[in-house]
């Protein structure tokens, strides 16, 4: 069926709503991102407002899911394959989640070191050597070797003999390693601790610091929502809705 006039949009009218080039509106076509184009018998590309519709999801999309996801997800509508892009919208989802649920228990790892603070006590003033911080932190020689393998510890080492040798910051991460060992918490969440404590020295601001990221993480999930709600909508207008 013929195009009306009165329907048919320019590339570069197109392209202008949302302030891209003609030759990335070219490329969305390519890519699926927008719906197949006919041409004029002069081969002139056309254009209709349901190209600018599907420009526009795919703009609310990307900020909420990123342009990868996006061309994924709007190809896959064009292509007819729903349940492909509706795969890969709940992935978008499933990964928030994720991301959440570590947040929740990095803090909750946070919550039982600031509730039961190491005792460091002074190291040696040349370090203290394996044995002596296995004694003080109640763990076997062997467990602080496997706790430097998954790179938790990171001991010096004395020039010539090779011994390994903690400092006080050591010694303290080594605390915190065992004291997270007996709350059952996994090692990839101790590493995370221990990489937020390296990084801003105090637990408190870890917790401010993990918070200011829920917070983010709650953001992006809104605008991917709104992502979600603006396929939903394009969907239902092409009758693939229900």
């Amino acid at each position: 069926m013929d195009v009306a006039s009165k329907d048919r949009l320019r590339a570069v009218d197109l392209a202008a709503t949302v302030g891209i080039s003609v030759q990335q509106v070219r490329n969305y076509v390519e890519l699926g991102v927008l719906p197949p184009v006919r041409r004029t018998a002069s081969g002139y590309r056309i254009f209709t407002n349901e190209h600018a519709r599907a420009l526009n999801v795919a703009r609310r999309l990307a900020e909420g899911h990123g342009w990868s996801r996006t061309r994924q997800i709007m190809a896959a509508v064009h292509s007819g394959d729903l349940p492909a892009a509706l795969a890969a919208l709940d992935g978008g989802h499933a990964e928030l989640d994720r991301e959440r649920a570590e947040i929740r228990r990095v803090l909750g790892a946070f919550e039982t070191v600031l509730a039961s603070p190491p005792a460091v006590r002074p190291a040696p003033r040349h370090g203290a050597r394996i044995g002596e911080v296995a004694a003080l932190v109640g763990v076997r020689t062997s467990q602080l070797r496997l706790w430097e393998e998954r790179e938790l510890l990171r001991p010096g080492r004395t020039p010539g003999t090779n011994y390994r040798v903690y400092d006080e910051a050591e010694l303290r991460a080594a605390q915190v390693v065992a004291l997270l060992r007996r709350g059952a918490y996994p090692f990839e969440i101790i590493a995370a601790v221990l990489g937020e404590l390296r990084t801003t020295g105090s637990a408190q601001r870890v917790r401010a610091e993990l918070a200011r990221r829920e917070q983010e993480l709650h953001t992006r999930s809104l605008r991917r929502l709104r992502g979600s709600a603006a396929l939903h909508d394009y969907l239902r207008g092409r009758g693939d809705a229900s």
